[in-house]
Protein backbone atom coordinates (compact mmCIF):
# COMPACT_ATOMS: atom_id res chain seq x y z
CA UNK A 1 0.00 0.00 0.00
CA UNK A 2 1.30 3.46 -0.89
CA UNK A 3 0.52 6.31 1.52
CA UNK A 4 0.77 10.02 0.77
CA UNK A 5 1.20 12.15 3.91
CA UNK A 6 0.31 15.85 3.70
CA UNK A 7 1.27 18.56 6.22
CA UNK A 8 -0.80 21.52 4.96
CA UNK A 9 0.47 25.07 4.99
CA UNK A 10 -0.40 28.16 2.99
CA UNK A 11 3.21 28.97 2.04
CA UNK A 12 4.75 25.53 2.35
CA UNK A 13 2.89 22.21 2.32
CA UNK A 14 4.97 19.17 3.17
CA UNK A 15 4.47 15.81 1.49
CA UNK A 16 5.85 12.34 2.13
CA UNK A 17 5.28 9.10 0.27
CA UNK A 18 5.79 5.66 1.82
CA UNK A 19 5.16 2.10 0.76
CA UNK A 20 3.97 -0.33 3.41
CA UNK A 21 5.15 -3.87 2.72
CA UNK A 22 3.99 -7.10 4.31
CA UNK A 23 4.56 -7.15 8.03
CA UNK A 24 4.16 -3.35 8.23
CA UNK A 25 7.68 -2.69 6.92
CA UNK A 26 8.00 0.90 5.72
CA UNK A 27 9.87 1.96 2.59
CA UNK A 28 10.62 5.58 1.83
CA UNK A 29 9.58 6.67 -1.68
CA UNK A 30 9.77 10.48 -1.75
CA UNK A 31 9.28 13.67 0.23
CA UNK A 32 9.42 17.40 -0.25
CA UNK A 33 7.27 20.48 -0.31
CA UNK A 34 4.72 22.27 -2.45
CA UNK A 35 5.34 25.99 -2.18
CA UNK A 36 3.12 28.92 -3.08
CA UNK A 37 5.82 31.62 -3.04
CA UNK A 38 5.36 32.21 -6.79
CA UNK A 39 1.89 33.66 -6.18
CA UNK A 40 1.54 37.18 -4.78
CA UNK A 41 1.17 37.05 -0.99
CA UNK A 42 -2.23 38.78 -1.07
CA UNK A 43 -3.65 36.53 -3.80
CA UNK A 44 -5.21 33.74 -1.72
CA UNK A 45 -7.14 32.11 -4.60
CA UNK A 46 -3.92 31.80 -6.65
CA UNK A 47 -2.11 30.23 -3.71
CA UNK A 48 -4.93 27.76 -3.11
CA UNK A 49 -4.88 26.81 -6.80
CA UNK A 50 -1.13 26.18 -6.59
CA UNK A 51 -1.74 23.84 -3.64
CA UNK A 52 -4.63 22.07 -5.39
CA UNK A 53 -2.59 21.60 -8.58
CA UNK A 54 0.55 20.58 -6.67
CA UNK A 55 -1.29 17.88 -4.70
CA UNK A 56 -2.86 16.70 -7.97
CA UNK A 57 0.60 16.37 -9.54
CA UNK A 58 1.82 14.36 -6.54
CA UNK A 59 -1.15 12.01 -6.88
CA UNK A 60 -0.48 11.54 -10.59
CA UNK A 61 3.25 10.95 -10.08
CA UNK A 62 3.18 8.63 -7.05
CA UNK A 63 -0.25 6.94 -7.40
CA UNK A 64 -1.00 6.61 -3.67
CA UNK A 65 -3.74 4.31 -2.40
CA UNK A 66 -4.59 6.54 0.57
CA UNK A 67 -3.67 9.93 2.01
CA UNK A 68 -3.07 11.04 5.59
CA UNK A 69 -3.57 14.74 6.33
CA UNK A 70 -2.93 16.73 9.48
CA UNK A 71 -5.97 18.20 11.19
CA UNK A 72 -5.71 21.97 11.69
CA UNK A 73 -5.44 23.13 15.27
CA UNK A 74 -6.90 26.39 16.51
CA UNK A 75 -4.07 28.72 17.45
CA UNK A 76 -3.86 32.12 19.08
CA UNK A 77 -4.24 34.02 15.80
CA UNK A 78 -7.71 33.34 14.34
CA UNK A 79 -6.75 34.82 10.95
CA UNK A 80 -3.80 32.43 10.63
CA UNK A 81 -6.05 29.52 11.61
CA UNK A 82 -8.58 30.46 8.92
CA UNK A 83 -5.89 30.73 6.25
CA UNK A 84 -4.38 27.39 7.27
CA UNK A 85 -7.84 25.84 7.17
CA UNK A 86 -8.31 27.06 3.62
CA UNK A 87 -4.94 25.62 2.59
CA UNK A 88 -5.89 22.32 4.20
CA UNK A 89 -9.24 22.43 2.40
CA UNK A 90 -7.50 22.87 -0.97
CA UNK A 91 -5.28 19.86 -0.21
CA UNK A 92 -8.15 17.62 0.96
CA UNK A 93 -10.28 18.65 -2.01
CA UNK A 94 -7.47 17.77 -4.42
CA UNK A 95 -7.14 14.33 -2.81
CA UNK A 96 -10.88 13.60 -2.71
CA UNK A 97 -11.30 14.84 -6.30
CA UNK A 98 -8.90 12.07 -7.31
CA UNK A 99 -10.89 9.44 -5.43
CA UNK A 100 -8.40 8.95 -2.60
CA UNK A 101 -9.59 8.00 0.86
CA UNK A 102 -8.29 10.58 3.35
CA UNK A 103 -7.38 9.74 6.93
CA UNK A 104 -6.95 12.63 9.34
CA UNK A 105 -4.63 12.85 12.33
CA UNK A 106 -3.79 15.60 14.78
CA UNK A 107 -0.20 16.73 15.29
CA UNK A 108 -0.43 15.20 18.78
CA UNK A 109 -1.39 11.80 17.35
CA UNK A 110 1.41 11.95 14.78
CA UNK A 111 4.04 12.94 17.37
CA UNK A 112 2.83 10.19 19.71
CA UNK A 113 3.09 7.57 16.95
CA UNK A 114 6.49 8.72 15.65
CA UNK A 115 8.37 10.08 18.67
CA UNK A 116 6.56 8.35 21.53
CA UNK A 117 5.05 11.48 23.07
CA UNK A 118 2.67 14.14 21.82
CA UNK A 119 4.81 17.10 22.88
CA UNK A 120 7.82 16.15 20.72
CA UNK A 121 9.71 19.05 19.17
CA UNK A 122 10.08 19.34 15.38
CA UNK A 123 13.73 18.26 15.64
CA UNK A 124 12.69 15.10 17.50
CA UNK A 125 10.14 14.25 14.83
CA UNK A 126 12.75 14.82 12.11
CA UNK A 127 15.27 12.57 13.89
CA UNK A 128 12.74 9.79 14.45
CA UNK A 129 11.49 9.91 10.86
CA UNK A 130 15.11 9.69 9.71
CA UNK A 131 15.70 6.69 12.00
CA UNK A 132 12.43 4.87 11.22
CA UNK A 133 12.93 5.18 7.47
CA UNK A 134 16.73 4.73 7.52
CA UNK A 135 17.27 8.02 5.68
CA UNK A 136 20.82 9.35 5.20
CA UNK A 137 19.78 12.77 6.60
CA UNK A 138 16.84 14.27 8.43
CA UNK A 139 14.17 15.64 6.07
CA UNK A 140 13.17 19.29 6.37
CA UNK A 141 10.51 19.94 9.02
CA UNK A 142 7.46 20.12 6.71
CA UNK A 143 8.41 16.95 4.86
CA UNK A 144 9.23 15.18 8.15
CA UNK A 145 5.77 15.99 9.49
CA UNK A 146 4.19 14.68 6.28
CA UNK A 147 6.24 11.49 6.48
CA UNK A 148 5.24 11.25 10.15
CA UNK A 149 1.58 11.38 9.13
CA UNK A 150 2.17 8.59 6.60
CA UNK A 151 3.96 6.53 9.29
CA UNK A 152 1.07 7.17 11.68
CA UNK A 153 -1.41 5.93 9.11
CA UNK A 154 0.72 2.88 8.33
CA UNK A 155 0.61 1.93 12.00
CA UNK A 156 -3.04 2.85 12.50
CA UNK A 157 -4.23 1.75 9.06
CA UNK A 158 -5.16 -1.82 9.91
CA UNK A 159 -7.08 -0.81 13.02
CA UNK A 160 -8.78 2.02 11.10
CA UNK A 161 -9.75 -0.38 8.30
CA UNK A 162 -11.33 -2.75 10.84
CA UNK A 163 -13.26 0.15 12.40
CA UNK A 164 -14.44 1.34 8.99
CA UNK A 165 -15.57 -2.16 8.09
CA UNK A 166 -17.59 -2.15 11.31
CA UNK A 167 -19.02 1.27 10.44
CA UNK A 168 -17.41 2.93 13.47
CA UNK A 169 -15.07 5.31 11.61
CA UNK A 170 -15.29 7.42 8.49
CA UNK A 171 -12.67 8.87 6.23
CA UNK A 172 -13.07 12.30 4.71
CA UNK A 173 -13.69 10.74 1.30
CA UNK A 174 -16.54 8.62 2.60
CA UNK A 175 -18.03 11.60 4.42
CA UNK A 176 -18.14 13.60 1.20
CA UNK A 177 -19.63 10.72 -0.75
CA UNK A 178 -22.41 10.19 1.80
CA UNK A 179 -22.59 13.75 3.12
CA UNK A 180 -21.46 14.83 6.56
CA UNK A 181 -23.50 13.22 9.28
CA UNK A 182 -23.68 14.35 12.92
Amino acid sequence: MRILGIDPGLRTTGFGVLDVAAGQRLRYVASGVVQTVDAPQGDLPARLKLLFDGIGELCARYQPAVAAVEIVFVNVNPQATLLLGQARGACVTALVARGLPVAEYTALQMKQAVAGHGKAAKAQVQAMVQRLLALPAAPRADAADALGLAITHAHAGQALARLQAAGAARTTASMFRRGRQG
